[in-house]
This record gives C-alpha cells, sequence and structure tokens, in this order.
C-alpha cells in the first residue's frame, strides 16, 4: 500500500481483522467475522456478505449490524437484486456516497432501516468470484477510496480464510463418510443388528444432510423399481411404491453405473424422481450400488426445494459411501448364502418327510374317517366325522403349502405359479415387517395359464404394497384357490381399512387388469360391522382378484 493514504492506524486494524478472520476453520463463523471484521475496519454501521450460487443470484447471505427483530420485519433475505446484483454481474468494487441516487438501486423493503453510503468489494478465490462483501452508513458519511483499498485488502485475507475453511470442511466431512462406511461394513458383517439397507438409507441421510433418501431395487422381471427402505420426512408413506424403470433417474444409474447430480429434480419433464410423491424435491443424487455380478440397488437422495444443492465433492462422497455399502452388501450375502445352503438340506428333508410320511398317513386316516362316515347313514354322528374329513383335507393343503415354502426358491419348484408367488411374497415381507400367511386350494400349477401368471404376480406386489403403504397392519393372508373354469386371489389385512385417495391410485389397476380378463375385483372391509370386537375395530380390508379360465 505504499503511495496510499492509509496510515499506521488503519494498517494496524487490518491486520486485527485479518487476525479475526483467519482464527477460526468452521465456514459458517468464518463468514460471520469477515463481515464483522469489514464494519469494524471502516467503521460501517452494517454489513453482509453475500455468498454467489453457481447459477446466478445468492446462495446465502450472511449479515451484520441489524438486531433479530429487525430481520424478522424485513422477511426474505436478498437474493441478489439492484446494487447486489451488479457486483454478481460486474464483480468490480462499487463506492457511492447515496444509494438511491444510483439509477441500479432498486429501493428497500418498507420495514428495512434507511441506508446512504454503499462499499462493495468481490471475494476471489482462485479467479472464481466467491461472494461479495456489502458495507453500508459509513460513521464518516461516506466511504473514502482508502476504504475501499482497505476492504479489498480484506478480501483477499478472507478468501484464503474460506478456501481453507472450505478444504477442511471437505476433509472433515470425507472423513465422516468413510467412518460411516466402516460402521456399515461392521454392522452388516454382524450376526445380529438393523436391516442392512435400512442402515445404509438412515447413515446416508444424516452425512448428506438431506430430507428425504430411498434405496430402490429392481423387481425380479427387471421391468420396475420399488422402494425397499426409505428414510427421511414422510418415508413411511414412500416405503414398498414400485414404479416403472423407463424415463427415471435411478433408471438411468442402473443402466449405465454412473451416478447423477441434479440442481432440480424437476428440471426434465421426461425423467423422473420418485421423492417428488411425497415432497418437493429440488437437489438430488442419484448414486448405484454397483455389485460384482449386478447392479444391486440405487440411492436416492433429496433436499427440499430453496436448500442448498449438493456439489460434486457430496456426489464423490456419496457414490464412495455407496460403493463401500455396496461392497458389505455382497459380503452379508455370501454369508447368508454359506448359512442356506447349511440350512438346505435339513429343510429338504424335512419337506420330503412331510409330504412322504405325514400327508400320506392323513391321507389314509381321512379315508379310514370317511368309510365309518358312509357306514352310519345321515345322522349327526356322520356329519361330526364328515367335517374331521374336511379338517384332515384343509390341513393336508396347508403342509402342503409348508412344503413349498420349506423348498423355497432354491428348491426344485421355482418357476412354477407357487414358486412365483411365494417369492414376491417373501419380497414384500421386508416391507411389511411381518410375514404374511399363504394358502393355495386346487391345481394351481396345472390350470393357471402362463399368460395369467404376470398378472397374478403384479396384483400380489399391489395388493401388499398397499397394505404396507398405508393399512399400518399387524397381519396379512394371502389366498389363491383355483378350479379348472376360475380362479381367485384374495388378500386380506387387519389394517385401517380402504378409504385414502393414495391407496384406491395402485387399485385402478387391479380392476383395469381384471377388466381386460374378463373377471372382477372387489374390495370390502375384511370383517362385517358386526363381527367386529371392541378391542379390534379396525375394519381391514379384503381384496378378491377372480378372473374365469376360458
Amino acid at each position: 500500500m505504499a503511495g496510499s493514504g492509509v496510515g499506521s492506524d488503519e494498517l494496524r486494524g487490518l491486520l486485527a481483522a485479518n487476525q479475526m478472520i483467519i482464527s477460526d476453520l468452521e465456514l459458517p463463523v468464518v463468514l460471520r467475522r469477515i463481515v464483522q471484521a469489514a464494519c469494524q475496519l471502516v467503521h460501517a454501521r452494517y454489513g453482509a456478505l453475500g455468498v454467489v450460487a453457481p447459477d446466478g443470484g445468492l446462495a446465502e447471505f450472511v449479515h451484520y449490524g441489524m438486531d433479530e427483530h429487525t430481520v424478522a420485519r424485513i422477511g426474505p433475505v436478498p437474493t441478489g437484486k439492484g446494487l447486489l446484483g451488479a457486483l454478481i454481474d460486474d464483480p468490480r468494487p462499487i463506492r457511492l456516497s447515496r444509494i438511491g441516487a444510483d439509477p441500479r438501486s432498486v429501493g428497500f423493503p418498507a420495514a428495512h432501516p434507511p441506508m446512504d453510503s454503499f462499499l462493495g468489494v468481490p471475494i476471489r478465490i482462485r479467479g472464481e468470484v466467491f461472494g461479495n462483501l456489502y458495507l453500508t452508513e459509513a460513521e464518516a458519511g461516506e466511504f473514502t477510496a482508502d476504504d475501499e483499498e482497505l476492504v479489498t485488502a480484506l478480501a483477499a485475507t478472507a478468501a484464503v480464510a474460506i478456501q481453507n475453511a472450505r478444504l477442511y470442511a471437505r476433509a472433515q466431512s470425507r472423513q465422516t463418510w468413510l467412518q460411516a462406511s466402516a460402521r456399515i461394513t461392521r454392522q452388516l458383517l454382524a450376526v445380529e443388528g438393523e436391516e442392512p439397507l435400512r442402515l445404509i438409507a438412515r447413515e446416508a441421510r444424516k452425512l448428506a444432510d438431506a430430507d428425504l433418501v430411498s434405496v430402490v431395487l429392481p423387481t425380479p422381471d427387471g421391468h420396475r423399481l420399488m422402494v425397499e427402505v426409505a428414510s427421511g420426512r414422510h418415508a413411511e408413506e414412500l416405503t414398498g411404491f414400485s414404479y416403472p424403470v423407463e424415463n427415471t433417474y435411478a433408471g438411468q444409474s442402473f443402466q449405465t453405473g454412473e451416478p447423477i447430480l441434479l440442481v432440480d429434480a424437476t428440471q426434465d419433464a421426461t425423467h423422473y424422481v420418485h421423492l417428488t410423491e411425497v415432497l418437493p424435491i429440488g437437489p438430488a443424487m442419484v448414486v448405484p450400488l454397483v455389485g460384482t455380478q449386478r447392479m444391486r440397488g440405487a440411492l436416492v437422495v433429496g433436499r427440499v426445494q430453496g436448500r442448498r444443492r449438493f456439489e460434486d465433492t457430496d456426489l464423490d462422497m456419496a457414490t464412495t459411501f455407496a460403493n463401500h455399502a455396496a461392497v458389505a452388501l455382497e459380503l452379508a450375502d455370501a454369508r447368508a448364502d454359506q448359512q442356506r445352503v447349511l440350512l438346505l438340506e435339513d429343510r429338504d428333508r424335512i419337506a420330503r418327510d412331510l409330504h412322504d410320511h405325514v400327508i400320506q398317513q392323513l391321507f389314509a386316516a381321512g379315508l379310514s374317517v370317511q368309510s365309518v362316515a358312509a357306514t352310519l347313514g345321515g345322522d349327526a354322528r356322520s356329519q361330526r366325522l364328515e367335517r374331521v374329513v374336511s379338517g384332515i383335507d384343509d390341513t393336508i393343503r396347508q403342509i402342503r403349502t409348508t412344503i413349498f415354502q420349506l423348498r423355497g426358491p432354491l428348491g426344485p419348484q421355482t418357476g412354477t405359479v407357487r414358486a412365483r408367488l411365494l417369492e414376491v411374497i417373501a419380497e414384500l415381507a421386508r416391507v411389511l415387517g411381518f410375514d404374511p400367511h399363504v394358502e393355495f386350494d386346487g391345481p394351481v400349477d396345472s390350470v393357471v395359464p402362463e399368460s395369467v401368471v404376470d398378472d397374478l404376480v403384479a396384483v400380489t406386489r399391489e395388493a401388499l404394497s398397499n397394505v404396507a403403504r398405508h393399512a399400518n397392519a399387524g397381519h396379512a393372508s394371502v389366498r389363491l384357490a383355483a378350479t379348472s373354469a376360475a380362479i381367485a386371489l384374495e388378500v386380506c389385512d387387519d389394517g385401517l381399512g380402504i378409504g385414502e385417495a393414495s391407496r384406491r391410485s395402485g387399485i385402478a389397476n387391479l380392476q383395469r387388469r381384471a377388466e381386460r380378463l374378463g373377471g372382477t375385483l372387489y374390495v370390502e372391509p375384511a370383517e362385517p360391522d358386526a363381527a367386529r370386537s371392541e378391542a379390534n375395530s379396525r375394519p381391514g380390508t379384503r381384496l378378491t382378484w377372480a378372473i374365469p379360465l376360458h
């Protein structure tokens, strides 16, 4: 500053201001101290620092000199219009004796305190404008050229302090993400603990400072995506939600294996982010969970509109986190597969014994009872024995269902109608929080045509997804009955009952499927009013989807 009018007092003030700025590494604290130091350095009554948004305007506005009551009366913070915007458009110092006399001024809100003198100076970090310092109401009446020179020098120090604070914040954030990845790996490899995907969603929401996070998985046919778990605001409404994979950012991430960063989730009308179903999401990240053999899922992270956008560093750290989580899932699955192989022989032996011994003995006992009943004519004793025979038949059907469940998708029944339905029911059990009761009646595998199986699977998935999202049920049952003339799928729950518009919207799809096949759909309370007890007054819901077989 040789040759300038800046004196020793001003230089001491500048050194003190510099020391104040560089004494902390927390970015919010650094920004406040920069404004405070600038006001004290040139004796300004009011000051502010506006952080420039990537797309123009102001992303943040840190002020000094006004009390909270005045700030509340003024209303929303400036967005970068008038003189503030002029400094954004042309980042060179602006010094005015009277703000109102400048044609770029757009005035102040009604409750705003009067301001005349103005000094604005940009803060540059490696050639990039980070933000601007705005100072008003100089104690001397107006700001001088020396004041401008002092604040410009202070802005250079502020740029270094801001850069250091940003690097420190990124390092801290990266360390936190890595620590969370290690926690998830330890948790997934533990014998007991929180459900893996739920843990991943919860940790990601906290680390990304997000409002809503979900993990979506592809359905077995690969045509749809389903929200397996969600964490954050309205998470329970989103859990179990399914949608077509086409024209979605999650689907795009699945196909490319690349993460996606969105400034606004609604910016492209041709692509869809499912988080917008329950929240007005703006900034978002879609990160794939990449396994060794296949794409395991996608992590979708969102903040509501108006909040700070995610940066490239956020996406990098979320991607690293997702990669660690995917590896942990692979290890957990490998351990589960090993345990499943150990249990498979026992399960198969039990299923074989049930089929070869128990069912045969029950069948023989039923024949014996039935022959005795035939000798008694039509009296009361004969009717009681017929009811016993009917009960034995029901028991045999239940044991057969148990056999299919014991064998599961690893057994030889994979690909049958029963196996397909049991697979989707097992998939939805994780979302429901309990295992639905399953019953098959009649020659299901032999009479149901292949062309109808996909409809049956879709109806079962949609019905149980509705139970998971809306019913708040503690129990559900699925029954598929088949004859040579028709099939009927019945899904019952003991929840809150039908009535929400969001639930009915999904049922319209089931209605169309039934009508297309010449069938019917009925949705009604599971129990009549008279049959409900006072202890359980919730109506529950019975959904019956039936079609003829031609």
